[in-house]
């Protein structure tokens, strides 16, 4: 069976503090919401991301990554104050990236993004991962060049952002092939054209729950991939990219028997 790294997927456990951002507050998705949507998808491990509703709230994502259990790593969100202490406990729980918001309520200037990335590398080797529209990165992407490892989600977006996103992904940006239903381009096109750039950079993500999206995610998508980047281009994109980027040396994703 085809074993795919789900590397963008939310929790939403009304159990942990959810703030309305924008008004919004997202629909319970407990992980064994989670579990039961992927069970036929072929998930054997994949990477929790916090979102803008969770703020710093970090019992949530432990909570759920005790239950997921092997395979699966946690991606955070946290304030510029915080301690190296609390960063290396978090990193012994199995956070391994650190995410910047930049389109619902991005707060931190660039200055500081690029301050709390570094730090956060040096000290655990996480990466960062942004989620931002690239048609609104001219001021950003200087910065995105300088940082050690970093992702940006969805596909970038927008279709105004593309040839950015192209030229980011040239220089070792991954992007998540994530989201097909918030973006205003030819996903498949998509996919080619920044597999072409560097096969490394595509990692697959579900999404889910898919909040705020237009439309959700639909195992269409996933058929995507694999029709338009063939068996090889999709083993990479559903897997070992996303493995290889989210692995540390004293334990990497690999395959797990999801609990339930």
């Amino acid at each position: 069976m085809r074993k795919i790294f789900d590397a963008h997927f939310h929790i939403i456990d009304p159990n942990f503090p959810l703030w309305a951002n924008a008004g919004f507050v997202p629909e319970p998705f407990g992980v064994g919401d989670y579990l039961d949507r992927a069970a036929s998808l072929g998930v054997v491990g994949g990477a929790v991301v916090s979102g803008s509703f969770q703020r710093f709230d970090q019992g949530y994502l432990l909570a759920a990554l005790e239950r997921l259990g092997p395979g699966f790593v946690g991606v955070t969100q946290l304030p510029a104050t915080v301690s190296e202490r609390a960063i290396k406990r978090l990193d012994a729980r199995g956070i391994r990236g650190l995410r910047f918001n930049l389109r619902r309520g991005g707060s931190m200037s660039l200055r500081t993004v690029e301050s709390l990335a570094a730090r956060v590398h040096d000290l655990v080797g996480w990466h960062s991962e942004v989620y931002a529209d690239t048609g609104d990165l001219s001021d950003l992407e200087p910065l995105l060049r300088r940082l050690s490892v970093v992702s940006i989600d969805h596909l970038g977006l927008s279709k105004r952002g593309l040839p950015r996103l192209l030229r980011l992904v040239e220089q070792g940006v991954r992007v998540k092939a994530s989201g097909f239903g918030r973006v205003d381009f030819d996903v498949g096109d998509a996919l080619l054209a920044i597999h072409r750039s560097n096969p490394r950079a595509l990692m697959f993500g579900t999404d889910l729950p898919s909040t705020r999206a237009p439309r959700p995610f639909l195992n269409a998508d996933l058929s995507l991939v694999i029709d338009v980047l063939g068996e090889e281009g999709a083993r990479l994109v559903l897997w070992e990219n996303a493995s290889d980027f989210y692995s540390k040396e004293r334990g990497s994703p690999g395959q797990a028997t999801i609990r339930r």
